[in-house]
């Protein structure tokens, strides 16, 4: 049995912990690795050698650091395929959802090789006579991701390419229940012969993540995970004087106008509610329909019973377990406490069984009507393949509604009023708005965007904003005077 190591200072090397646990396929309960809880000691150990290269790695010029990350953006190409399969293996997903992940990766790292133009500064020459002012930004020092399960593959992207790029040095955090994939990718970047201590990957849990947020070579931190966590990894970072963009959890609410097109609303919607089975911050979980529901209630229904879950390396299946054992308790509890609330059943997918597959966290589609606003399923984030679905009769109390809840992620509609598709847009209280479109998913050049309890932080993942979160601006104010020049 394979037992994962860290890559510290340009090599692979034990933990220095003696704690390992077994990392399980969700879809067999096979164990492919063993992974380690580390320790302080690992963290220290990769900060010693993020700070050692973040010497010469901020030196080097950025149009010579982008050229690294030319040849990233090719081996990641080159080996998508073999990415993928790695994260069907420890996620649970299917393999087009998989090979998804990596593109999204990809085009992060795409735009990050744009940085020698997005890095630029500002000069103002004369503010007064003979004075000078510019501003440029340089790198903040080694910096470090907390990443979450649910995207092995693509979530680190947001924050590394860009990282590198403004001149940091950079720590990896894999979920401890993923790791294969992560390390998978630090192997082929040892291709690329970064400098010594510019890359560090550290495999661990809770004391690896408290080690992040506490040692003092670590100037920035990048996190995604649920609600609890994220305020937990902001405030902390905070307090020891780092910057933190921390997302957190969603409850996503969409809502369905009497004029949508019902055939395309419903089939984009049951993708939103139910591709990754459900797990990942931008997926639908509320449905909201306005006056007349009966049509696209039937054609929900009916897509919802035709999505074949199964293992996602078969080619026919749309849907894949959820991550753990845990998860599918929990998930199955919530439909529970959803139905003794009131909640009527449309499709029941607990006690999910696949052929060959019995022992996997399998839970099929499931749909329930009618729950009530005010009660626990309503406001929970699921993190499953659960739809709600709710009936309110205008557009002004569903979009009261959405702004009431305690999270801000995404939230979209489905119709034909560009009336109403602004109104929406300009009154809905979330970071991503998406309009005719079932998952708000920012491309790189934007900001992944989120409010309320769904983020903690001033600048986000991705695009100009992450630019701006991996450098620190020095304002220089010049003056030279003709005599100085004389004496010369």
């Amino acid at each position: 049995m394979e037992k994962l190591r860290n890559y510290i200072n340009g090599q692979w090397v034990d933990s220095h912990s003696d704690h390992f646990e077994n990392v399980l396929n969700p879809a067999n309960q096979e164990v492919l690795a063993q992974v380690p809880y580390g320790n302080h000691q690992d963290v220290a150990d990769a900060a010693a050698a993020a700070a050692e290269g973040f010497r010469e790695w901020r030196s080097t010029p950025v149009s010579k650091r982008v050229q690294y990350l030319f040849k990233l953006k090719t081996l990641l190409e080159q080996n998508t395929d073999d990415i993928a399969r790695t994260i069907v293996l420890e996620s649970g997903k299917t393999f087009i959802e998989a090979k998804a992940e990596m593109v999204r990766a990809i085009e992060n790292v795409e735009n990050a090789c744009g940085t020698p133009t997005l890095i630029q500064g500002e000069f103002s020459e004369d503010i007064a006579k003979g004075i000078d002012e510019y501003m440029i930004r340089q790198p903040l020092g080694p910096c470090a991701c907390i990443a979450p399960f649910n995207f092995p593959g693509m979530i680190t992207f947001w924050f590394l390419p860009y990282a590198l790029a403004c001149g940091n040095s950079y720590i990896i955090k894999p979920s401890e229940k993923v790791p294969l994939t992560m390390t998978k990718i630090v192997g082929l970047m040892e291709q690329l012969d970064l400098p010594k201590g510019v890359l560090n990957l550290v495999q661990g849990a809770r004391e690896v993540v408290d080690s992040i947020l506490e040692h003092p070579v670590i100037k920035g931190i990048s996190f995604v995970g649920s609600s609890n966590v994220a305020r937990y990894v902001y405030s902390k970072g905070a307090a020891n004087g780092k910057r933190v963009q921390a997302q957190g959890g969603a409850k996503n609410p969409v809502i369905v106008l009497p004029d949508a097109d019902i055939e395309m609303t419903s089939q984009i919607v049951i993708d939103s509610v139910y591709g990754c089975a459900g797990q990942r911050c931008l997926a639908a979980s509320t449905i909201i329909t306005v006056g007349e529901h009966k049509d696209i209630t039937e054609s929900l229904v009916e897509s919802a019973k035709n999505r074949k879950t199964g293992f996602g390396l078969d080619s026919d299946v749309l849907m894949g377990p959820v991550i753990t054992a845990e998860s599918k308790n929990r998930v199955q509890t919530l439909i529970d406490k959803g139905l003794n609330e009131g909640g009527r059943l449309l499709v029941d997918g607990r006690n999910a069984k696949v052929e060959g597959f019995e022992s996997g966290n399998f839970i099929e589609p499931t749909i329930i009507e009618d729950i009530p606003l005010d009660g626990e399923l309503a406001s929970t984030e699921i993190f499953g393949p659960v739809l709600s679905l709710v009936h309110i009769n205008t557009i002004d109390e569903a979009i009261r509604y959405i702004n009431s809840g305690k999270y801000g992620n995404m939230a979209c509609i489905f119709t034909s009023s560009g009336l109403n598709a602004r109104k929406f847009r300009h009154e809905a209280e979330a970071g991503n708005i998406g309009i005719n479109i079932g998952v708000a998913a920012p491309v790189a050049q934007f900001p992944f965007s989120g409010w309320k309890e769904s983020f903690y932080g001033d600048l986000h993942g991705q695009g100009k904003h992450a630019i701006e979160f991996f450098t620190q601006t020095k304002v220089v104010i010049e003056r030279w005077l003709k005599e100085w020049h004389r004496k010369f």
